[in-house]
């Protein structure tokens, strides 16, 4: 028997993989831009922040659609040009899965389990791809029995929700704030605090970073600590 022994130090060399939520009109589409040579697929038809970046996209509008994309991604000679995919955004693609799954299911118990099976498998084939990874997802927000507000990445379905940010190894919420003296800022945070959910799991992010995924790559394979 074969055994084939890897390194760590080698685990980002296929790329990395974000989901990164936050409310409508944040950025998380404009956030593309910033990765290395990305191609988008998109299910949300939002892209009009992106027109005069002139970036590729594939345009998704049923399952037949976005089979044919992973397909081409997987055997095409083309796709090698790009080093990023994006998926923008997982929530909208999720109620694409959802409504076939609602034509073909009478019971509505079995058309949201049935997307829970069918969109595990779409983000484990993206994610795995050789690539690096982005994910956006909109904003759900939720008070605990406490009264505490929660916010956390949205997709239909509570089970398919909940088990959404353990697929990635970046999970980043994408926060618009006033400063002090009332300009508007945008950040990626990346530590929850109890109330917002993020996680980083390379351990080299600081709790806020620039929203720029190019330079977030660049420090996570540099290996710099905090």
């Amino acid at each position: 028997m074969s055994i084939n022994i890897k390194q760590t130090g080698n685990l980002h060399q296929d790329g990395m993989n974000f989901l990164v939520y936050g409310a409508a009109g944040s950025g998380k589409t404009s956030l593309i831009r910033t990765l290395p040579s990305p191609i988008i697929i998109s299910a949300e038809g939002g892209l009009l922040s992106l027109a005069t970046d002139n970036l590729n996209y594939i345009e998704i509008a049923s399952m037949q659609d976005l089979r044919d994309a992973y397909e081409w991604f997987q055997g095409s000679e083309e796709s090698g040009q790009f080093q990023s995919i994006a998926l923008d955004s997982i929530s909208e693609i999720a109620e694409v899965v959802l409504a076939h799954e609602k034509k073909v299911n009478k019971d509505g118990r079995a058309a949201y389990g049935e997307m829970d099976v069918q969109i595990s498998e779409i983000i484990r084939a993206f994610r795995d791809l050789p690539i690096h990874t982005y994910m956006s997802a909109k904003l759900e927000k939720q008070q605990d029995e406490m009264g505490k507000m929660l916010y956390f990445p949205s997709l239909p379905g509570n089970k398919t929700a909940q088990k959404l940010p353990y697929f990635f190894d970046e999970v980043l919420a994408l926060r618009v704030e006033k400063d002090n003296e009332g300009a508007t800022q945008r950040a990626l945070m990346c530590d929850g605090d109890g109330t917002w959910l993020a996680k980083d799991r390379s351990g080299k992010l600081d709790g806020w970073e620039a929203p720029d995924l190019n330079l977030i790559i660049k420090k996570i394979a540099k290996g710099d600590s905090k």
